[in-house]
């Protein structure tokens, strides 16, 4: 290819060469140059989405997130806008944190967005991926819900705990909580005298999960 900075086209292959050494401030200058003097070019739209995925690649997540979201507001009927779409998750992904206890914000526009381009564009070679992706979002924040009831049933604050493992139960089905979120619960529901529903908790439980120890403790605890 003509590596001629004057031509659209050589500009480009400057700067993915710059891209490809992994001299990732430069490239995005390069192909933001691209843009600016090339804007009715093809090659403008191309260097749009590269800068994108150089941010990417050097994980500024929240730089690329945002790029993406540009790229797709100004060409929202790109042949490869269910790439932009992913992408856009997975910047939302890569901002969460490695532990629970911190800010779960960005899991939220995570899911939604793999929501959606799995409802757009099931047939998506990226729909796998955001699959697996957004159920480990799930996980996240259903860990995040278990350990925030978790430290409310500990210090005695059952109605604190009882509405946090209800909203586990409710949300996250399926995280693998739920036998211990309606033991948590019922043992909540105890403690705050309501016994109908703890009566009705177990009850869910036995059908539930009829062998776990869960079901027998909470049978015990309530005399049942």
């Amino acid at each position: 290819m003509d590596k001629n900075s004057d031509t659209p086209e050589g500009a480009f292959a400057i700067a993915e060469n710059f891209e490809k050494d992994e001299m990732y401030e430069e490239s995005i200058r390069r192909y933001t140059d691209v843009k600016n003097r090339f804007p009715y070019s093809s090659y403008a739209t191309k260097a749009e989405l590269a800068i994108a995925d150089v941010y990417y690649k050097q994980e500024s997540f929240l730089e690329s997130q945002l790029a993406y979201q540009n790229f797709r507001e100004l060409h929202p009927t790109a042949t490869n806008i269910d790439y932009v779409v992913f992408k856009i998750g997975m910047s939302f992904y890569s901002q969460l944190p490695n532990t629970i206890d911190r800010d779960l914000s960005s899991a939220h526009s995570a899911i939604s967005t793999f929501e959606e381009l799995l409802r757009k564009y099931p047939q998506s070679a990226h729909a796998v991926e955001a699959k697996e992706n957004q159920n480990k979002a799930y996980q996240m924040l259903a860990e995040k819900e278990k350990y925030i009831a978790d430290f409310y049933f500990k210090r005695g604050n059952f109605e604190s705990a009882l509405t946090r493992y209800e909203n586990l139960l409710k949300k996250y089905s399926g995280q693998g909580f739920e036998a211990n979120s309606l033991l948590k619960a019922g043992l909540a529901a105890k403690k705050l005298g309501q016994d109908k529903k703890a009566k009705d908790l177990y009850l869910v439980l036995k059908e539930r999960f009829p062998e776990s120890s869960d079901t027998k403790e909470l049978q015990g605890e309530l005399g049942l």
